[in-house]
């Protein structure tokens, strides 16, 4: 990928040098050759930090919310899930197109840094450090949905097999047995909220976690809150999620939260559809669970 690298810095350093942006959000190097992080530069030399490499996971879409209330104009590189993350923004007007020149990059999908880095440690060697990520073995959209400037080639879905086994799986269970697997991973929760932190979806200026009057969810990490807080996150991104799986992958505790988003990205489809969220930009769209039409689906009335 040093090709891509080559070409990411002399965008970049063109960006700067000719005053189109202020700031371009890319990935640098981290201390470890698995470690690619989200870097913010905003001088022509700074542009030899930039790097594409098979560990820039990270989805950069969700720092343009810290953003959103200034004018700067932004340069920002993006994967297939990082676009579709623009523009889940631009939809949920968050941000304004004028302020951001994008350039896609077409991805080959990822390598997880993590697993990479338990093996190095030798906490864990059974990690899986030769194939994709668990995100990106899941991925269906690798390329750009939206850009001012296209880098490198368009690149094949990564997943195998069927998109939605995983969900067919826990639609087979009977009520008994789906509530206790669900118990049993959200026990586990920790209410960290590094989900909600890293979802691009999750843009509310004010959070209905963070309400105390009236308090809707407790703050206590028992069964009960752990499932209110995930069942009213997940209802909240259904028909915006974007499927980029930051939300799985920052997860401390390792619990399988795209297997319920994949749930309602599936019914979704299957009520509202044919319908994928934020694969292209159009004037006054809205997902459709944000509208109210007549002829909605009301069986569970």
């Amino acid at each position: 990928m040093s090709e891509l690298t080559a070409r990411v810095r002399e965008i970049a350093k063109r960006l700067l040098d000719n005053q189109q942006v202020d700031v371009v959000f890319g990935w640098e190097k981290g201390t470890e050759p698995f470690s690619s992080t989200p870097v913010f530069i905003r001088r022509p030399e700074e542009a030899e930090r930039l790097v594409f490499d098979e560990f820039c996971i990270h989805n950069l879409s969700t720092y343009l919310l810290d953003y959103r209330d200034g004018s700067e104009k932004i340069g920002i590189f993006v994967k297939g899930c990082d676009s579709r993350g623009v523009v889940r923004l631009l939809e949920d007007e968050q941000f304004t197109r004028e302020r951001l020149y994008i350039i896609g990059i077409g991805c080959p999908g990822m390598k997880d840094p993590v697993a990479h880095a338990l093996a190095a440690s030798g906490l864990d060697g059974n990690q899986d450090t030769a194939g994709l990520s668990a995100k990106c073995r899941q991925c269906v959209h690798p390329n750009p949905v939206l850009y001012d400037e296209l880098l490198g080639v368009q690149q094949e879905p990564h997943l195998r097999g069927e998109r939605f086994a995983e969900v067919k799986q826990i639609e087979a269970m009977s009520t008994a047995e789906r509530y206790q697997f669900f118990a049993d991973i959200f026990s586990r929760c920790i209410r960290c909220y590094a989900c909600r932190n890293i979802c691009v979806a999750c843009n509310c200026r004010r959070c209905i976690f963070e309400e105390t009057r009236p308090q809707w969810v407790g703050r206590e990490t028992n069964l009960a809150d752990n499932m209110m807080y995930h069942v009213i996150r997940t209802m909240h991104v259904a028909g915006r999620c974007v499927e980029c799986g930051e939300c799985e992958r920052a997860c401390p505790v390792g619990i399988p939260l795209m297997l319920l988003n994949r749930k309602l990205i599936k019914d979704v489809n299957q009520l509202f559809g044919p319908y994928e969220a934020a694969l292209s930009l159009e004037e006054g769209a809205k997902p459709p669970l944000s509208r109210y039409r007549t002829d909605d689906p009301d069986n569970f009335l």
